[in-house]
């Protein structure tokens, strides 16, 4: 599969490339919004030098494995709204730092570490 195949929004890969119109680069894939129990595509969350910022699903035109193509200008990129609803959480597998007690038998016993995105 080359990289200009489209794919499905489930099969899109976090840290993307999120392009404009003009295909230029807006910013990288946070994540998808779905409702599952719908099959319903619901939009994107980018990650842009002015933070997390939402594409409707009806103004993204192609996803791929290396990147989404938006119909929005560079002007309507830049005045994106910032994703409202429920916080959302990740692991970070890969911080495990620390020397306290709670920090050493959490490692001990695999306890991943849950973030708040902003």
């Amino acid at each position: 599969m080359d990289d200009d195949t489209a794919v499905s929004y489930q099969a899109a890969v976090h840290g993307s490339r999120v392009l404009s119109a003009s295909g230029r680069e807006i910013g990288k894939l946070e994540h998808v919004l779905e409702v599952p129990q719908l099959d319903l595509f619901d939009g994107i969350v980018v990650h842009t030098q002015d933070g997390l910022r939402f594409v409707d699903p009806d103004r993204v035109e192609k996803i791929t494995r290396s990147y989404i193509k938006c119909s929005i200008t560079d002007a309507e990129a830049a005045n994106l709204k910032a994703p409202d609803g429920p916080p959302v959480y990740h692991v970070d597998a890969l911080d495990y730092s620390g020397g306290s007690l709670h920090d050493v038998i959490g490692r001990m016993f695999g306890r991943p570490h849950w973030k708040r995105d902003k």
